[in-house]
């Protein structure tokens, strides 16, 4: 059985993880505790608020300094996938960006709007695969997902899907054993039920 950690980063989806994760008959602790953290054979790092909010929350509880160095199978959700790059442009007043875990290589923009296309992104949107990964087992490339976000970080070589609004955008992102997605798994009925339990099947 895995033993899965939900960093308590604040957000409001904690919740909501932990009923999505006990419909797959699996539990999950949230926890700040660094080492309990590091126990876990799965972590997940989810985010609803601002950047700077959520990596006040995480410095001052040592966690800024633990995520990078996690060995485990990490997954970020939503804000906490953005937080895996190296800085987002959602900065505290006076400030032009936020320093983030640097994780992964990349900048998170804020995404334009357009008359059709309003910020932030919010629906049900489509999921465009660029290569296998077994976080998409079972999920077939156009399946939709869940989104509620304003800023969006760039495709790059660690893209393993994007998504389309007013322009591609990384949907979901894997370096090594951390990965992130975009959109709110727990959201996503089916589809985000599958997902997070390939999540939770994963080995180190």
């Amino acid at each position: 059985m895995a033993d899965v950690v939900i960093i308590d980063s604040g957000g409001a989806n904690l919740a909501s993880l932990r009923f999505a994760l006990g419909r797959l008959g699996a539990s999950a602790e949230v926890s700040t505790d660094p080492e309990r953290i590091r126990r876990a054979s799965h972590v997940l790092l989810p985010g609803v608020g601002a950047a700077h909010d959520t990596m006040a929350r995480l410095r001052q509880h040592g966690l800024a300094q633990l995520i990078p160095t996690l060995r485990q199978p990490v997954l970020g959700v939503c804000l906490g996938m953005q937080l895996l790059f190296e800085s987002s442009e959602e900065a505290a007043a006076g400030t032009t960006h936020t320093p983030t875990l640097g994780v992964i290589p990349g900048h998170v923009a804020r995404m334009l709007a357009s008359p059709t296309r309003p910020v932030p992104h919010m629906g049900w949107n489509q999921l465009e695969p660029l290569r296998a990964d077994p976080l998409f087992t079972g999920i077939e490339a156009g399946a939709h997902v869940y989104f509620v976000h304003s800023y969006a970080a760039p495709v790059t070589a660690d893209t393993i899907a994007t998504s389309d609004y007013e322009g591609r955008f990384c949907a979901a992102v894997r370096r090594g054993n951390f990965r992130g997605v975009q959109f709110h798994p727990e959201r996503s009925a089916g589809v985000g039920a599958r997902l997070i339990a390939n999540f939770i099947a994963l080995a180190e």
